[in-house]
């Protein structure tokens, strides 16, 4: 794990317990308030208006959902972390660094390769990282390009993989939400067969309270994977974009190091 990955690591896990403890605060307090609001209504005032269907709070909802949307609010809150995660992680200022790659080129033009690998090291990210490990394999004095080159591809395929990780996570989020809201739907309609099997159609209740546990599996369920899908498509594209930068950034680095070791060897 580099040095950019364990610096942003509270962070994501902050903003998972932020959200989690958000979800569970936000339904008890909207629980509390329709609780008050009902106590104050006077009894003269519920026989003149008559019956009525009684309104659920969002935690009456997260309740008769039954046991599906423990998964799905442990889904939820990681596609919130992940997101606002890769909101911060997939830029051009954390895997670039455009602020240091000058002074980069300006000790390559010079051949300080120890001032640019301390330029590197201080500065981490996937693109400083790459050119560390290719000047790790730089002898001035039998300098070979082929060399350099192959030691940017590799260290490339390592550091661009790692960012792209938790991006992914979100596509996995995105497909199992659905599934799970469905398999909630499943157990909702089964336990619906069931009152029906065992008590008929009668007992409207009970057989109501199965089928609204069916659906809103269901709806929770979509409402946690489109949006991990659409960001995931969203991070994705953005940092296939970087990453094409930084393609191009390590081959101009190698390009200026070769020009001046080549403009060297000619001088002598």
């Amino acid at each position: 794990m580099t040095h950019a990955k364990l610096r942003l690591l509270p962070t994501f896990i902050a903003i998972a317990l932020f959200s989690m403890i958000a979800m569970w605060a936000l339904p008890q307090s909207l629980h509390a308030q329709s609780d008050t609001e009902a106590g104050v209504e006077s009894s003269e005032e519920a026989e003149a208006e008559g019956p009525q269907a009684s309104e659920q709070s969002l935690i009456d909802m997260w309740k008769n959902g039954g046991w599906a949307m423990y998964p799905l609010t442990l889904l939820s809150v990681s596609a919130f972390g992940l997101i606002v995660y890769n909101f911060m992680a997939v830029s051009v200022k954390q895997l670039i660094r455009p602020d240091v790659l000058p002074q980069i080129d300006e000790a390559l033009r010079a051949l300080d390769i120890e001032t640019a690998r301390n330029i590197c090291s201080e500065h981490p990210a996937p693109s400083t990282n790459i050119v560390y490990a290719a000047l790790a394999r730089v002898d001035l004095y039998r300098y070979d390009s082929n060399q350099v080159k192959e030691a940017i591809e590799e260290s490339a395929a390592e550091e661009l993989a790692g960012p792209f990780v938790l991006i992914n996570y979100l596509s996995v989020i995105g497909s199992l939400a659905p599934m799970v809201g469905l398999l909630g739907t499943v157990s909702g309609m089964v336990k619906a067969f069931q009152v029906i099997g065992s008590e008929g159609a009668a007992n409207a209740q009970a057989l109501a309270g199965n089928i609204s546990e069916a659906l809103i599996t269901t709806a929770s369920g979509m409402i946690v994977g489109i949006p991990a899908m659409f960001f995931f498509f969203f991070f994705k594209n953005k940092y296939g974009k970087i990453t094409s930068r930084v393609a191009r950034v390590s081959g101009d680095l190698q390009f200026t190091l070769t020009t001046a070791v080549s403009n060297h060897q000619h001088s002598e």
